[in-house]
């Protein structure tokens, strides 16, 4: 039910909305009734949340299990300094409720997954995307379908960007029927390996915003059957239109996916084998002995040259498998990347190539500028 009257400070806080003849006191009063789900607090969802706040839509929704990292405040503007270290959720509540003590804020610190994804979406009008990994973007899209709400979608990676409104339920295409099959892993990067221009999420996840005050409020025309790809070195912006697919296995007119399923196996992501690690302290103490070793760095050129770890040699994750005559089979192999994902993706690798040798560093070069060498840039 809509709010029969705003308060007269919501009245003063709202007056540039008010003042606008197709928006007005009706659209306002629809702002604070309506509840919205922004699943990741990190590039897209510091804008969303941030414009959503101030423009008073009455309950917002995160979702993120993260802490706040250095390497975050390039882009993630809902953080600061002071906020290094702290749960991104803390953090990011204090910021919102300084811009607008009106938002109800629901905080969700853990991952959007198979198990939750349809327990905590059910509460809300709107679910947004500002997630930058392929199977919890699949999940919000399958949530979506299935409670018949609108999954307002953004995607960024470098200089480029995309966002559209997937609403079947509103005769619009979901996720699915643009993209039917998740890239093979390792074809695309994560904003991590790929990097993203910091003011990239500002503009997407504003327009994500956008999207999402047009649909509460009836205003104007949604991206609903349409993707809109933002080309920031040419300052394009060029529009595509989306069709249902119905052979679509979610949407569909015969659906065979109704509930949640395996979706890192979907999208290709399989557990990793068991391996062995070392932590930095034990590297750097075999270092310090002398014994003999091969530091393999699976990074791409570009963090290399921001910080490196002496004696190591770059081979990135995507060229380790078409180099092995390079690498040492006699002598321990330790593989190191940023935080140890990519590295443990290359052990893993490795190994299927029969390198017993192999060895992952736990925490990677982070860890190494922590606790060994500071002199070490944390990026």
């Amino acid at each position: 039910m809509i709010p029969v009257d705003l308060s007269p400070p919501e009245m003063q806080r709202y007056a540039r909305h008010l003042a606008i003849p197709e928006f007005g006191i009706e659209a306002q009063k629809k702002l604070r009734a309506a509840s919205v789900l922004c699943i990741g607090a990190g590039g897209l969802g510091s804008p969303i949340s941030m414009y959503l706040a101030a423009a008073g839509v009455g309950t917002l929704g995160l979702v993120d299990p993260d802490v706040v990292e250095i390497s975050n405040l390039q882009r993630q503007i809902l953080f600061g300094e002071n906020d290094l270290g702290r749960s991104k959720l803390d953090a990011a509540s204090e910021r919102l409720r300084s811009i607008n003590p009106h938002v109800r804020l629901n905080l969700h610190p853990e991952r959007f997954t198979a198990a939750n994804a349809l327990i905590i979406a059910s509460g809300y009008d709107i679910i947004i995307d500002g997630t930058d990994n392929f199977p919890t973007r699949y999940l919000s899209n399958d949530v979506c379908v299935w409670l018949k709400k609108p999954n307002v979608y953004g995607s960024i990676l470098r200089f480029e960007g995309q966002a559209a409104v997937f609403a079947p339920h509103l005769n619009a295409p979901c996720y699915r029927c643009m993209a039917p099959q998740p890239p093979a892993p390792g074809l695309v990067p994560s904003c991590a390996e790929g990097g993203v221009l910091g003011v990239l999420p500002g503009l997407v996840g504003t327009l994500q915003a956008l999207e999402c005050i047009k649909l509460i409020t009836g205003i104007g025309q949604p991206l609903l059957g349409r993707l809109l790809h933002v080309d920031t070195l040419g300052m394009r912006f060029r529009t595509f239109n989306l069709r249902r697919d119905p052979a679509c296995p979610v949407c569909g007119d015969n659906p065979s996916i109704t509930q949640p399923i395996d979706y890192e196996g979907f999208c290709g992501i399989r557990p990793l084998p068991p391996m062995k690690e070392i932590s930095v302290q034990d590297l750097h103490r075999l270092r310090q002995q002398g014994d003999k070793h091969y530091l393999l760095d699976v990074r791409e050129p570009d963090e290399h040259a921001t910080a490196s770890i002496r004696g190591a040699v770059l081979i990135p994750l995507a060229q380790v498998a078409t180099r092995t005559a390079e690498l040492p089979r006699d002598i321990p192999l330790y593989v190191h990347c940023k935080l140890g994902g990519r590295s443990a993706k290359a052990v893993a690798a490795l190994q299927e190539l029969g390198f017993t040798n192999a060895v992952n560093v736990a925490g990677g070069i982070r860890a190494w500028s922590e606790q060994i060498d500071p002199s070490v840039p944390v990026y």
